[in-house]
């Protein structure tokens, strides 16, 4: 059934903290859009919210426009698809034809991306790059047959749409019966909303790169520092993080200052319900749907068997817990012990969560978990292999570190030592691009390992995933080795809010460019602070281990704070196509490239 839901009785005299988990009844209000109400989604008033309709078969029709919501206590204004946020999931069969015709009920341009999807790049729906776009009053008809199978998701790839409410997911059977056994499934399609227009957050961030950052290091950090290493110590570090004009708790450009998380499209107070019965198998197909945030997912008291990564099966792997970035899909098994568990994810920044509950009947609550601590960034994610050895240091545990001395490890020659794909040493070179304006830092010491969870995970008491617990069904779809490699950094500059390849925005540069048929291994190097989930659109990314084995075929990559990632390409799409990391604000000022295939 459809999840709108009736309009909320709002009490003028609620506080605005009433409002920071968001209403109870918050989502779509009331749709504008005419197919909606022809097709009778907006008559089940008081339906259930966060449940998107499924469309299933092989010919769709979407219209993209505008509906009313309300999340936080103050109406405002989405774009969505048939009237629903998240959009109508649609559900198709591998090997079929898909027909999926496109109206642009709006104003402007808009688009849809369907997310991991193998298909000609004319269908790859990138305004700019595969089509034109959508133009408004236009219908555009998208068909391809489907090659693959599982969980998936589309969204618009024009402007901001994406993170006003143009995202759903897709559902691929697989031509043959499906491996992976479960008494029951559900979507859970995390995502974040903001009450603000998008353009003006990203004004703000750029007069402020830390505008949304309320984690920043207190007067009371100082002296708790002072109290466990000592005033000279405290002092050092904190000039040290003076120096570089960095935050050590930069882990997130937005928080839940400006954002509202949102598990299928319902607030945390609305608490989204999946039913089961006593003794039942559930499959959750996690997607993160966000705009801006990664998300740490568990359900407290049940374990999580990972069977599926980007729509691919993997060897199962049991964890408690797994940290996914926008564009990433996990799918994990299930076995409820109680009548009530909670499905909790926190952001990375740890301002905030989305959370849901699986429960036997409706209206049951498990407890919801407390917030982690923030983690301050560690030398690790700094300066890479040089401060591994502390990658997993809260910042109070450094008191043997000389911080005055550090000044220059975000600059060129502090040593060049690296590992590539074949696992011997070489030099670690920068582009000339990357000594301008538009860089703040550079790792000369990247990490090449990929067994590590991540800022706020280490040594939390939990098993968490990493992606060197990622091990594809049935392995490489190509055993050729490459033929030649690509490196390209990951870069951008904090204060100016300005992000790139090899220091160049997308506005200034030049294409990517693959031989047809070609094997190339992919080198990305992040030289920033942060946490960059890469999508290269129109073919599989093989990730690798340091020394060149194959671990997993994926369509979004991760890459951590002073890492060293490497994967293969089978450069098999011909056409133009693009690449670029999946936070949105960062795609838009300019880590965007466009690859192509000829």
């Amino acid at each position: 059934m459809k999840h709108l839901t009736e309009l909320p009785i709002l009490n003028p005299g609620l506080s605005r903290r009433r409002f920071v988990q968001g209403l109870a009844a918050g989502g779509v209000l009331l749709s504008l859009s005419p197919l909606a109400r022809a097709t009778g989604l907006l008559s089940g008033a008081g339906t259930k919210t966060g449940t998107a309709n499924i469309l299933s078969g092989t010919q769709f029709d979407l219209e993209i426009g505008e509906s009313a919501v309300n999340f936080t206590g103050n109406p405002r204004i989405a774009t969505t698809i048939n009237g629903s946020l998240p959009a109508p999931t649609l559900r198709w069969r591998e090997g079929d034809t898909v027909t999926i015709r496109v109206t642009n009920r709006l104003k402007e341009t808009t688009s849809i991306h369907w997310h991991g999807i193998i298909l000609p790049f004319e269908m790859d729906g990138v305004p700019g790059i595969s089509f034109r776009g959508i133009q408004p009053g236009e219908t555009f008809t998208y068909q391809f047959k489907v090659q693959q199978n599982g969980t998936y998701w589309y969204h618009s790839h024009s402007g901001m749409q994406e993170a006003t409410g143009v995202y759903g997911a897709i559902i691929i059977d697989p031509a043959q019966d499906d491996p992976i056994r479960a008494d029951r499934e559900y979507v859970v399609q995390l995502s974040d909303w903001t009450d603000e227009d998008p353009m003006r957050v990203l004004a703000k961030l750029k007069m402020q790169g830390d505008y949304y950052n309320y984690n920043q290091p207190t007067a009371v950090d100082f002296f708790q520092d002072a109290s466990r290493i000592g005033l000279k110590a405290a002092i050092d570090k904190r000039k040290m993080w003076n120096k570089m004009r960095m935050s050590p708790t930069d882990l997130a450009d937005l928080s839940a200052d400006v954002l509202t998380y949102l598990m299928n499209g319902t607030t945390p107070a609305g608490n989204w319900t999946g039913l089961f019965r006593p003794g039942e198998r559930i499959r959750l197909r996690f997607i993160n749907g966000a705009a801006n945030t990664f998300y740490d997912v568990r359900i407290p008291g049940l374990q999580l068997t990972v069977v599926q990564a980007d729509g691919i099966n993997v060897e199962p792997v049991t964890v408690d817990e797994f940290r996914f970035g926008p564009g990433e899909t996990y799918d994990v098994l299930v076995q409820p012990k109680d009548d009530a568990h909670t499905i909790f994810a926190q952001a990375m920044d740890r301002t905030g969560y989305a959370r849901g509950t699986l429960a036997t009947h409706a209206g049951l609550e498990a407890p919801v978990p407390a917030i982690d601590p923030v983690e301050w960034l560690s030398m690790g994610d700094m300066m890479g292999a040089m401060g591994g050895g502390m990658a997993g240091m809260s910042h109070g545990d450094m008191s043997g570190m000389d911080h005055g001395n550090m000044k220059g490890m975000n600059h060129a020659g502090m040593g060049h030592g690296a590992m590539t794909a074949a696992g011997a040493s070489t030099e670690v070179r920068h582009a000339r691009t990357e000594y301008g304006a538009s860089i703040d830092m550079r790792v000369d010491t990247p990490r090449t390992n990929l067994d590590d969870p991540g800022i706020g995970l280490r040594n939390n008491g939990r098993r968490v995933l990493t992606l060197a617990d990622l091990h594809t069904v049935g392995g490489p779809m190509d055993p050729r080795g490459a033929e030649r490699e690509i490196e390209l950094h990951l870069t951008g500059n904090m204060e100016r809010y300005s992000w790139s390849f090899d220091g160049v925005e997308y506005g200034k540069s030049t294409p990517v460019r693959f031989q047809y048929g070609e094997r190339v291994r992919i080198i990305l190097h992040n030289d920033t602070m942060m946490t960059h989930p890469m999508h290269l659109h129109g073919m599989w990314s093989e990730l690798e281990t340091p020394d060149g084995q194959f671990l997993a075929r994926r369509h979004t990559i991760p890459v951590q704070p002073a890492q060293r990632i490497s994967f293969l390409v089978t450069a098999d799409a011909l056409g133009r196509w693009a690449w670029h990391c999946h936070l949105m604000l960062h795609m838009d000022t300019g880590m965007f490239r466009e690859v192509v295939v000829a």
